[in-house]
């Protein structure tokens, strides 16, 4: 009997294959996956090719200011340092800060919103109302609180980001929660006895991923520009440190007579954003049942 075409390996795909199909489908996401993936590798690498002192620090007098040219193809800054070699080693920083402020707000804001979602009651609007009076005051204005109670340097930095990022993680968490909470298969788990923190780990959280998932890689470029706005402020990488707001900071006062020394810091920010951006769109869309179909 002939195999009936409908009955291919379609139905057999994994969720991980399809989620995969629908990504490789979309050009934007694909080069933004792309370009973090080469930002990531640059920033993981950058010190086996790029010596801090001598090629990232080093004050060059005779080379001051000079524009893009074939020995330095960014030009120099006020200092004699290369701005190529700089935002390359910068990168290392800004991306730390990215995804380390990331990391905290979604460990935190996953516990809180998964304890919140799946008890509710009493706990569940402690929770929210203390989210609800966080998040009244900007994020950007609570990371500048957080930093100048701290000290501006790269780990309050990215506490600060980390802590004014919880509110958001929890709330998202706590949706992706209340819309597995009430499934069959989390009734049956209660029913045979099986431990609440279990439950949670094993069911909820593998089965309510998703929306955490697209939400975290859209942070870490929210991040990303809070870091470089706190540091341009003076309240986060210290000079001579080659953080791009940094860099922007320090070259402002040029921006007129060398507008190529915060150029480049800038387009850095504005690519690295931007590919994050895409890949996170393109991620939502395709972890998106509805596309799927």
């Amino acid at each position: 009997m002939a195999k009936n075409p409908s009955d291919s390996p379609k139905k057999n795909r994994s969720y991980g294959y399809e989620v995969w199909r629908m990504l490789r489908r979309n050009k934007g996401a694909m080069v933004g996956m792309v370009i973090t993936i080469i930002l990531v590798v640059v920033s993981l690498t950058v010190d086996l090719y790029l010596d801090y002192d001598t090629q990232i620090v080093a004050q060059h007098a005779t080379e001051r200011l000079q524009w893009p040219s074939a020995k330095h193809i960014f030009g120099t800054d006020n200092l004699g340092r290369d701005i190529f070699f700089r935002v390359v080693y910068g990168s290392k920083y800004s991306l730390l800060i990215g995804f380390s402020s990331t990391l905290i707000s979604v460990v935190f804001g996953v516990i809180l919103g998964s304890i919140s979602g799946y008890f509710g009651g009493k706990i569940d609007n402690i929770i929210m109302r203390t989210c609800d009076v966080i998040g009244a005051i900007p994020g950007f204005l609570l990371g500048m609180m957080i930093v100048s109670a701290l000290g501006p340097n790269l780990v309050n930095l990215a506490i600060a980001l980390g802590i004014s990022g919880i509110t958001y993680t929890t709330r998202v968490t706590r949706a992706s929660v209340l819309t597995v909470a009430g499934s069959e298969y989390v009734e049956s788990a209660r029913a045979i006895g099986m431990p609440e923190w279990k439950i949670i780990l094993t069911y909820i959280l593998p089965n309510g991923f998703s929306p955490i998932i697209v939400a975290t890689t859209l942070r870490v470029g929210s991040n990303i520009i809070s870091a470089s706005s706190l540091s341009f402020l003076g309240l986060g990488a210290q000079q001579p440190m080659p953080e791009w707001g940094a860099m922007l900071s320090a070259g402002r006062n040029y921006v007129l007579e060398k507008p190529y020394i915060t150029l480049f810091p800038g387009l850095a920010i504005m690519i690295t954003v931007l590919a994050l951006n895409m890949f996170g769109d393109g991620l939502r869309d395709a972890m998106d049942p509805k596309l799927r179909r």
